[in-house]
């Protein structure tokens, strides 16, 4: 690849920086598709000896690249994101992956390609950790920047994803028991300001 066409490639990725997510940070910003990707990577890594089977090289880059898209489109939540926008969003990255060089334009076809069928165990694993990922920032997020609809969300949010290990379960229960201390929390404090706005 010739360092112009680089160049190119890593202005689109650039794009990643400064598309928000709906997720917020732990300091109360807008989280970027970059920062998501970039922690999802992270968690495979440390998570690699729990499925020795896995092409670790492709499930980090599976992490690295699965929102790519959003660099066309931006970041949709999942919980409104239509059958119509997955399309959109998969038809720019068909035409992106045509003006690549080879062999990265097969290359990455095919990688999103097994992505979306998720029949593979390192798409499997990429699908599940992104999910929970997103319930990690959640959990990180001060409460105020959830939306009503994201409390019941919450309790259930990937579970069908990872349900086909037994240590991502452990994982999800984990982070299940953070979401619901969370909510307990805010629920204390609704009541203590109630009461602290009575004495007043």
């Amino acid at each position: 690849m010739d360092a112009r066409t680089l160049l190119e490639i890593l202005h689109v990725a650039e794009r990643l920086k400064d598309t928000p997510r709906h997720s917020w940070t732990s300091t109360g910003r807008r989280e970027s598709v970059a920062e998501h990707s970039w922690r999802l990577a992270v968690m495979a890594w440390f998570l690699r000896d729990r499925f020795p089977k896995a092409d670790w090289e492709k499930v980090l880059v599976m992490a690295v690249l699965h929102d790519l898209g959003e660099a066309f489109t931006g970041d949709i939540p999942a919980f409104v994101k239509t059958d119509g926008d997955r399309k959109v969003e998969a038809g720019e990255m068909e035409r992106w992956c045509d003006r690549l060089p080879p062999p990265y334009g097969e290359e990455l076809r095919a990688l999103f390609r097994e992505m979306e069928a998720l029949d593979t165990l390192e798409a499997k694993i990429v699908k599940a950790l992104d999910k929970l990922e997103v319930l990690v920032q959640h959990n990180e997020a001060d409460i105020s920047t959830w939306l009503p609809l994201e409390y019941d969300l919450n309790m259930t949010y990937g579970n069908e994803y990872v349900a086909f290990s037994d240590d991502l379960m452990d994982i999800r229960r984990e982070i299940l028991r953070d979401t619901v201390d969370k909510i307990a929390r805010e629920g204390n404090r609704n009541e203590r300001d109630k009461g602290a706005d009575l004495n007043a």
